[in-house]
């Protein structure tokens, strides 16, 4: 945008979508904050998020991939369907490998974890206003060691190196692969490029799907289907 001689650019306008009240309010402080951004509108979910792109025309928007009514995915296709020159910046707790790429091919122009700061976030609001994409280091470590992971074995005739028990997922399994060889939920996380945060929620996604009480239980489980 050309700003005429003389007068200040004018400030990016966004808008937050948190399903966590606390922040949500949080980021729309922290960025209200900032002289060159304007938060105007700030939604609990998806829906709520659309609604307010489309009444109140933002620059950019700053989402959250795990909300109700219509999760950040969901949200991000229908933005970039809908409103394209809406820049989308993922902010997220999640960094796998999958939840990044799915939220790519939907059209988010950037993607960060909630460990970054306020600068952090202020850039790549900008940068995704202006056409650039912006990845959390983690993140994009992550999608390095994706890249150049070795691909997993289909599955054969007789079912064998196929999809994982229960319901599980590729990285649950992976996960649970590591707890039974011993390690802690730090080492997992330090090992994936994942926040603790994200190892728990999957570590309770894998006890409710193969129906382990405990750590003991999953590993016994683990050991069962060859996962460790």
């Amino acid at each position: 945008m050309t700003v005429p001689s003389g007068e200040a650019p004018r400030p990016l306008r966004i808008v937050i979508a948190d399903d966590q009240a606390s922040v949500r309010e949080g980021l729309v402080l922290l960025l209200g904050g900032l002289p060159d951004i304007e938060v105007v509108g700030a939604a609990a979910d998806g829906q709520q998020a659309l609604e307010l792109v489309a009444s109140r025309k933002p620059d950019a928007i700053l989402l959250d991939l795990h909300m109700p009514v219509l999760d950040g995915l969901g949200a991000t296709r229908r933005l970039a369907a809908e409103h394209p020159g809406v820049a989308v910046v993922v902010l997220t707790t999640y960094a796998d490998d999958s939840s990044v790429l799915d939220a790519l091919h939907a059209g988010a122009r950037s993607y960060l974890t909630k460990d970054a700061d306020r600068a952090d976030i202020a850039r790549a609001l900008h940068a995704a206003a202006g056409g650039l994409t912006v990845l959390d280091p983690r993140v994009h470590a992550l999608l390095l060691q994706a890249a150049t992971a070795p691909a997993k074995p289909e599955a054969d005739a007789s079912g064998q190196a196929g999809p994982p028990p229960d319901g599980l997922t590729q990285r649950e399994a992976e996960i649970l692969g590591l707890i039974a060889r011993g390690l802690t939920n730090p080492e997992i996380a330090a090992q994936l490029f994942l926040s603790n945060h994200t190892i728990k929620t999957h570590i309770n996604r894998i006890f409710a799907k193969t129906g382990s009480r405990d750590r003991a239980a999953a590993i016994g489980y683990a050991h069962r289907h060859h996962l460790g």
